[in-house]
């Protein structure tokens, strides 16, 4: 399947009838066999059924999520939307996602109908391009020393610093912050006014970034993956104006506090001109190997 129709195939809900209060939806799982399964797939599913719910021009501005219970793979998800509100500015769902019967996730979503007002942003940090980096597989090339395949993903990274890999053989490239070029493959539809397209520009964007805000904990500590497990607890994504899912977005990230085993992230996403187009915090769940410790 190609991967653009690939990821956009976890959005295609199947209505399910309503039990209660609320609205059901059914979700596909992911296409990967991993355990558990990727929060950012819990995030997008579940903000792209909220949508559902949402009259046409109220974009989404705000996502807070709680990963309750870790989920499986190869289950379905049913994602419940309750109507909190809904006013001529503002419409606010909740959303829970459950399997077998288990919650796994909840989610609070809030759409926002654009007014004007004040306008003002952070500066974009001065960075090289995405097409002036390695990709992915070949940052993995040079750290690991085979050539990495193509890993099929669905989405690009290409980092402009040093990976937790990295960071682990040489302390002295351990970093408060990550930066990295992101972008989902294919090209999507349009973002022109807020209906479905943005929503899915909007999915894509919760679905990405999840990708990458937990490296930032890790790098600082120069502890690699071989050696650390993460598992999100919360994710928020404040989004402030339009931008492409499919177009190069960098996401500027800095760990301001670790501390009782859980590891903060704060992100800002700029699209290429410069524009800030969404905020990120996202805590995880950090444990590593007792053998190797952590540097601070």
């Amino acid at each position: 399947m190609d991967q653009r129709h690939a990821l956009r195939e976890l959005f295609a809900l199947d209505p399910a009838a309503g039990l209660g209060d609320g609205e059901l939806f059914l979700g596909r799982p992911p296409l990967e066999l991993s355990s558990p399964v990727y929060g950012g797939h819990l995030a997008a599913q579940a903000l792209a059924a909220a949508g559902r719910t949402v009259a046409e021009g109220l974009p989404v501005h705000s996502v807070h999520c709680s990963f309750v219970r870790p989920a499986v793979p190869a289950v379905p998800f049913g994602h419940r939307v309750e109507r909190v509100k809904d006013s001529t500015a503002f419409a606010l769902r909740r959303v829970t996602a459950a399997q077998r019967g288990r919650e796994v996730f909840a989610m609070t979503a809030s759409f926002h109908r654009p007014e004007p007002g004040l306008d003002h942003q952070d500066a974009m940090p001065s960075v090289p391009g995405p097409e002036e980096l390695p990709t992915y597989e070949e940052r993995l090339t040079t750290a690991f020393g085979e050539v990495m395949q193509p890993l099929g993903m669905p989405y690009d990274l290409r980092f402009v610093g040093p990976l937790s890999f990295d960071a682990e053989k040489d302390p002295s490239l351990a970093s408060p912050g990550t930066l990295v070029w992101v972008r989902a493959r294919g090209e999507l539809p349009d973002v022109a006014g807020a209906g479905r397209e943005r929503l899915l520009h909007a999915c894509l964007l919760v679905y990405v970034c999840d990708v990458t805000m937990l490296e930032t904990v890790v790098v600082r500590h120069g502890v690699s993956w071989f050696h650390a497990s993460a598992r999100s607890v919360d994710y928020t994504v404040w989004i402030h104006r339009p931008f492409r899912a499919d177009d190069w977005l960098l996401c500027a990230h800095r760990t301001p506090v670790a501390s009782g085993g859980r590891g903060l992230v704060l992100g800002s996403v700029f699209t290429r001109d410069g524009t800030l187009v969404a905020t990120l915090a996202q805590e995880g769940l950090l444990r590593v190997a007792a053998e190797r410790g952590a540097a601070g």
